[in-house]
């Protein structure tokens, strides 16, 4: 690695993830997913974590490789036998409320070329034996963070032209710019991030507009927002009163649109990498809340199988807004990777919308949730859509237009 001091940053690195991310307290237990090429990082993590009072480090590896020969030799029904152990020790982290920290740094087309069909399967079966899992940290009873390393593929699909040492010291100079890591104290940093978020966040709460609608070349989209909505910056609380950082980096504003009133046609514009896929080119048309059309100029099948998951699966979850001008737009870099493309652009997720973007919603059973417009699914993908050619109005009450967005910028 050329990258300067690298070792002493990613101790940097470590140390905000586990203090400013999932904001470890004493005795906590904290569940790391990782993948092995990560080893160092997790280690330094496993580390920080101890060092801030946690009583219990829980690391579950991952592996490209090793995931892509399991999907292509071992057989359907084994693939969607998820055992109960697997569902008992998710409990079990549940009632411990354990933080839950996921580095992400996979190759965006690790599954080219599997079988489509044996993926949307596990998904499918794992996002119903887990369901549990993520209705816990979907209504914040427990801290979670998405955090991202640098892997060697991924850094290859971005940069292809570069030697293998370029591209992840470019890649590695991204992630750690993107959250603040070379400021003195990114710490502090994040507390100055997450007050200036909540504060926009605050002023879209207080005009509880009835609906958004999103216009830029090939979109023309309304997106209706149910009574009671709340607007979510950076930070979050969790059931113990905690707060916490869901996302690392994060430039957004969003909330929970209603499920049931989304209409017209939308564009994508940035690659979406799910299930090991890359899917690009995207437009979808809605009626009534739902999918009624899509297509895909790549990975179209992937993309039809997903919003086939389940019923919510063909709705909408979740509607962020992203300045164009954010730090991850400016970098004019398309990371192959939702984590940082998202917060280059303002974003819709199909799937399950979070139980906390509604006024009392994290008591709320899920037919309560879905009576009040809330999307529940066991899916929950973000796709990009926004541009600097980008308006957006907020709808009132009343009818009445307010200027939310101005080309790709808050109005």
């Amino acid at each position: 690695m050329v990258l300067e001091n690298f070792d002493a940053l990613l101790q940097k690195y470590a140390h905000l993830l586990v203090k400013s991310g999932i904001n470890v307290q004493k005795g906590h237990t904290v569940v790391l997913s990782v993948d092995v090429e990560q080893a160092q990082l997790a280690r330094l993590l496993v580390k920080e974590a101890y060092k801030l009072g946690a009583k219990e480090v829980i690391v579950k590896w991952t592996d490209d490789e090793v995931s892509r020969e399991t999907f292509i030799h071992a057989p359907q029904d084994i693939l969607t036998d998820i055992p109960q152990y697997k569902v008992d020790e998710s409990l079990a982290h549940i009632e411990k409320g354990a933080s839950r920290l996921s580095v992400r740094s996979a190759d965006p087309d690790s599954l080219k070329g599997v079988d489509s069909n044996k993926v949307a399967a596990y998904q499918s079966a794992v996002g119903k034996a887990l369901h549990e899992q993520r209705k816990a940290t979907q209504s914040n009873k427990v801290s979670w963070l998405v955090a991202a390393a640098a892997g060697k593929k991924w850094a290859a699909k971005i940069w292809p032209d570069l030697t293998e040492e370029e591209q992840m010291e470019a890649l590695w100079t991204q992630i750690f710019c993107a959250v603040h890591l070379f400021d003195e104290d990114p710490v502090e940093t994040w507390k100055k991030k997450d007050g200036l978020l909540n504060t926009k966040a605050e002023e879209l709460n207080k005009e509880q507009f009835v609906a958004l609608h999103y216009s830029a070349p090939g979109t023309d989209l309304t997106v209706g927002l149910p009574e009671g909505h709340l607007w979510e910056g950076a930070g979050s609380l969790n059931a113990r009163g905690e707060r916490f950082m869901a996302n690392m980096p994060t430039e957004e504003v969003f909330t929970a649109p209603d499920a049931n009133r989304v209409d017209g046609t939308v564009v994508s514009t940035k690659p979406l990498s799910y299930a090991g896929v890359t899917i690009s080119g995207m437009e979808f048309t809605f009626k009534d809340g739902k999918v009624v059309s899509v297509t895909a100029e790549e990975g179209e099948d992937v993309l039809k199988k997903l919003i086939e998951t389940d019923e919510g699966a063909a709705r909408l979850g979740e509607a962020a807004l992203v300045p164009n001008e954010s730090p991850i737009s400016m970098s004019g870099i398309t990371f192959y990777n939702t984590l940082f493309d998202e917060n280059a652009s303002n974003h819709l997720a199909l799937g399950s919308a979070y139980a906390f973007n509604l006024q009392g919603g994290t008591e709320m059973s899920e037919d309560e949730l879905k009576e009040a417009g809330l999307n529940r699914s066991n899916v929950h993908v973000d796709f990009m859509i926004g541009s600097a050619e980008m308006d957006i109005d907020g709808i009132r009450k009343d009818g009445t237009r307010v200027p939310v967005f101005r080309k790709g910028t808050w109005a």
